[in-house]
């Protein structure tokens, strides 16, 4: 978000931890309302445990 203190603009930045389907979503919001966003993930993919599942429940539709 960008704020103006006087003639100074300040600039916000913020970190999301975790790249499952809920920091993704906080992250592109954070991005939308004007922040800097730095997404961290541990693994080397994003998407958490919904990446991993191939059938949604109750349906047990193909998610892909």
């Amino acid at each position: 978000m960008n704020i103006t203190a006087g003639n100074e603009k300040l600039v916000g930045a913020v970190m999301v931890v975790g790249g499952g389907i809920a920091g993704i979503q906080s992250a592109m919001d954070l991005a939308e309302a004007g922040f800097y966003v730095y997404l961290m993930e541990k693994s080397s993919a994003i998407g958490g445990i919904m990446a991993g599942l191939d059938k949604t429940f109750p349906t047990n539709d193909c998610a892909i």
